[in-house]
């Protein structure tokens, strides 16, 4: 796209444009390169995959490469309860596919029915070779995209970096699903502003953490890795460093990490350094203390500090700072920055110690006729003065549709959320990406009119009455110029 007398349009047969599908070539980078569980009949190197699907927000990286977030890859692939019946058929492999919740007969897309990759019986490993980070160049379109291993696997959401003050880089990654975790993953490797074909590989090696929350405000990162005298080891089901990284969500529970309610984008304040995890609902954390057997592992599915509140309907916000504001530290301060619901008739409160699964909390702002109610917060993002963006992808307190909403993070008017767009009926908003000099704000217009019909549609976005609805991009500028939302 380019922009041309005030208007942004799409530039055909451009030389940058490009389909990534399920169907194109993608390399295997990473420690997970080769290994036992990766490969496949028509890969047995464990090299290269076939595409990518599921994907999610992803992240933009210092040396201007795309990373996009394969998320959830389950519903691609059917007849789990067939491999788990067939005679002779691995354990190994049996017991680890759980914690995705294959499907047992046919997937949601059907995909096994046109291709025997998705056919469990047929090629049970071919689930591992996706649910990672792909890094993509915009710029050398004859570059196979590369799935980093290193970066773990899971139901990615996004994966959003920063330059550490020893120049190495932390990407901070949420796993969307109900009860799991918070990871960040550190180079080995420092990144070189004078060099940028230096940094095409920084994502290849280094190591993943799991955030784990603890009562008194504080957190740690503990380290996914391998270690045969450690708790990650072949006794716990882990026969490498590889199979840590594809049974990331296994090994985070093994070393005690902190179940959350549905972590998905996690984005870096450009400004402050500070980390913001959107949470963005649970309608299964129970009321009150109470472990059960949930997706292949025992857990506690009562609050925790991280995640306070029970039948969390509109989810919330947790904020991190690393210590010594050093993104590549193994400890951290937490606080919830933000409870979703409606402050006005009295739920607001000045304090996350008192609230409850009615509450709202608005990082201690506490005149509610100022505040704009708000539920489900989705992909984050940030202005060039460090103002919080958020979309939102679920039920709002008060019925309105999904939108976009904007919050200072300091000063007097922390916390003091106001709504900036609504988006069409049905639909989820995605995006939050803004330009360089921040004149520009493009969103993403997700499915609207989910709810109707083909024959019964409740939208007609973006075309108008008599047409079906479509997904689209739109970008947002200010009257008379200047960085949106100033």
């Amino acid at each position: 796209i380019v922009r041309e007398r005030g208007a942004w349009r799409r530039v055909k047969n451009s030389r940058y444009a490009r389909r990534i599908t399920a169907n194109t070539p993608i390399d295997i980078g990473g420690p997970a390169r080769g290994a036992e569980l990766m490969r496949t009949a028509a890969d047995p190197d464990g090299v290269r995959a076939l595409g990518t699907f599921g994907n999610c927000a992803g992240g933009r990286t210092p040396w201007g490469t795309y990373l996009t977030a394969e998320e959830n890859i389950q519903d691609y692939f059917g007849n789990y309860a067939l491999l788990q019946k067939e005679r002779g058929a691995d354990d190994h492999i049996v017991a680890s596919h759980s914690r995705w919740s294959m499907w047992n007969t046919h997937s949601l897309y059907g995909w096994e029915a046109a291709d025997p990759r998705f056919d469990l019986t047929r090629n049970p490993t071919e689930p591992y070779r996706f649910g990672w980070i792909v890094e993509i160049d915009p710029r050398d379109p004859t570059r196979a995209p590369i799935k980093r291993t290193a970066l773990g696997r899971f139901a990615h959401e996004g994966a959003n970096s920063i330059i550490a003050p020893d120049g190495r880089v932390a990407v901070y990654m949420g796993d969307d699903a109900k009860f799991e975790y918070v990871y960040k993953f550190v180079s080995d490797r420092r990144f070189d502003a004078k060099n940028p074909s230096a940094n095409r590989d920084l994502l290849e090696s280094g190591t993943l953490y799991v955030a784990r929350f603890d009562a008194n405000g504080s957190g740690q990162w503990l380290p996914l890795v391998y270690d045969e005298k450690g708790p990650l080891n072949k006794a716990a089901g882990f026969r490498n460093q590889a199979e840590v990284l594809i049974k990331a969500r296994a090994a985070a529970s093994v070393l005690g990490a902190t179940p959350m309610d549905r972590p998905e984008d996690v984005d870096v304040n450009p400004v402050t350094g500070r980390i913001y995890i959107a949470c963005t609902n649970n309608d299964r954390r129970a009321e009150e203390s109470r472990v059960a057997h949930y997706r292949g592992r025992e857990i506690d599915l009562g609050p925790n500090p991280a995640n306070p509140r029970p039948l969390n309907q509109y989810g919330h916000i947790v904020e991190i700072r690393e210590t010594g504001d050093d993104h590549t530290s193994s400890a951290f301060s937490w606080e919830v920055f933000l409870l979703g619901g409606d402050p006005s008739g009295g739920r607001l409160v000045a304090s996350v110690a008192s609230a409850t699964a009615e509450s709202s909390y608005y990082a201690g702002y506490t005149k509610a006729e100022e505040l704009s109610p708000i539920g489900s917060p989705d992909n984050l993002g940030f202005d060039r003065n460090g103002n919080l963006w958020i979309v939102t992808d679920g039920d709002q307190p008060d019925q309105s549709n999904n939108g976009c909403w904007v919050c200072p993070t300091t000063g007097p008017e922390r916390g003091r959320l106001q709504r900036f767009m609504s988006g069409p009926i049905g639909a989820e908003i995605c995006g939050c990406e803004f330009t360089p000099e921040g004149d520009t704000l493009f969103l993403s217009i997700q499915h609207p009119g989910s709810g109707g019909s083909v024959t019964n549609p409740i939208s007609h976005w973006p075309d108008g009455e008599g047409t079906q609805p479509r997904a689209s991009v739109i970008a947002i500028r200010k009257e008379g110029g200047g960085r949106v939302g100033s």
